[in-house]
């Protein structure tokens, strides 16, 4: 039987290489999946990708009121509602010391990482319920718990992550909606060789090795490994699961 048969799911950050292997994986599994993401044009060659008749895409800025309610009601208006919700919008940042990191990159990091986190549980939260409950998904990070030089705006919204689903976990527990986070070490990904160039201009392969010396086992994650986690927690497999931080990170938390 499919994990996920009758389910709606909406996926921020649509587009990045996790939401992309967890909207396969969704689809294999039964869910009608709508994406969201800012840019239209990639928004529909992810669509084009992974094919079907059971995807669809939406143009929304997660930092916007407005723009996170229109996502929620497009939801609601075409598929009927939302039973499992992925926040995965997620940008990097700068890497630089506290001292000299830019004011508008730390404030735009926590718009995007957190506003945007939070805004989504404003809105889906009574969606859901509506429903009759679901299960919420937050992406953190390795760095949601512990911290990294130069890094000080993404670790700070990473952590703040966990405060919120942490929050959302027993608010939401008598609507019969769980809430959790995964947590994955470095995957591969653009986002990966962003940071790699920064903490090593113009020597990024330098730095990916000094990374995988801190991961267990010296490798990075792969996005399905991340999704089939985000798949579990989404499924009905998981229900007795709320409050949790889940990491998918290769052994990094336990060194």
């Amino acid at each position: 039987m499919e994990r996920l048969s009758g389910k709606i799911a909406l996926i921020t950050g649509g587009t990045g290489v996790i939401g992309l292997a967890t909207a396969n994986l969704f689809l294999e599994e039964g869910a009608k999946v709508l994406l969201v993401d800012m840019n239209e044009a990639t928004l529909k060659e992810a669509i084009k990708s992974i094919g079907g008749d059971s995807a669809s895409y939406v143009v929304a800025n997660v930092t916007e009121p407005a723009e996170v309610h229109k996502y929620v009601q497009i939801a609601k208006e075409r598929y009927g509602g939302i039973d499992v919700f992925v926040n995965h919008a997620s940008i990097e940042g700068d890497i630089s010391p506290i001292a000299d990191y830019p004011v508008e990159t730390f404030d735009k990091v926590i718009a995007v990482n957190v506003r945007g986190a939070w805004l989504g549980l404003k809105y889906v939260i009574p969606a859901m319920a509506e429903r009759g409950g679901g299960s919420i998904i937050l992406t953190s990070s390795i760095a949601g718990v512990k911290g990294s030089a130069r890094a000080s705006a993404y670790v700070a919204s990473k952590h703040a992550i966990i405060g919120i689903m942490r929050t959302a976990a027993l608010e939401c527990a008598l609507l019969n909606i769980r809430v959790n986070t995964v947590n994955p070490s470095p995957v591969e990904s653009r986002m990966m060789r962003s940071l790699e160039e920064g903490l090593a201009p113009g020597a990024p392969e330098q730095a990916k090795q000094l990374l995988l010396g801190r991961i267990p086992f010296k490798r990075y994650g792969t996005p399905k490994e991340v999704a089939q986690l985000i798949l579990f927690l989404a499924s009905d497999e998981s229900r007795f699961c709320t409050g949790g931080v889940y990491m998918v990170d290769g052994g990094s938390s336990a060194a």
